[in-house]
């Protein structure tokens, strides 16, 4: 089984958003059972829930959030994962100098979609209104269809 990890600051928002968008999009290619998706933060408070915007921006694409709750981002998490994709070039190297061993499976998630390391970061829609939440949900979802058609068609 590939285990596929999403990772950003709190867990509330984009890497929340990514895994459960992920986990609906990735069914719909073909009901792939041999990935585990999971998403943490570099900085996530435990047991916490997703952002009522994050919840409100996925429930138009149909897709509910409303049981997601937080996990910090651990050591054995990094390990286990196949493949690490991250909100922001930050987010990278935070895990990178955590864990150097982890460099090769780590990657943003625009770079992981488009394969080129320059693309910019998908910006922290925390604390914003519904709009930017909505947006970063579009951008996130490109990506991952992206993916989707890439690695998984």
């Amino acid at each position: 089984m590939k285990t596929i990890l999403f990772v950003c600051t709190g867990n509330t928002c984009r890497s929340s958003m990514a895994e459960a968008m992920f986990k609906e999009f990735i069914k719909e290619v073909d009901g792939h059972k041999d990935i585990k998706v999971l998403s943490a933060g570099t900085w996530a408070i435990e047991g916490r829930k997703a952002s009522k915007n994050a919840i409100e921006a996925l429930k138009e694409k149909d897709i509910d959030l409303t049981s997601h709750t937080s996990k910090p981002l651990t050591k054995e998490m990094v390990e286990e994962a196949d493949v690490i994709l991250t909100m922001t070039k930050n987010h990278k190297m935070q895990i990178i100098n955590g864990l150097p061993e982890a460099k090769e499976k780590v990657y943003t998630l625009k770079e992981f979609a488009h394969g080129n390391a320059d693309v910019i970061d998908i910006s922290d829609p925390y604390g914003q209104d519904i709009r930017i939440y909505k947006a970063c949900a579009d951008e996130i979802e490109k990506a991952l269809k992206e993916i989707i058609e890439k690695y998984y068609k």
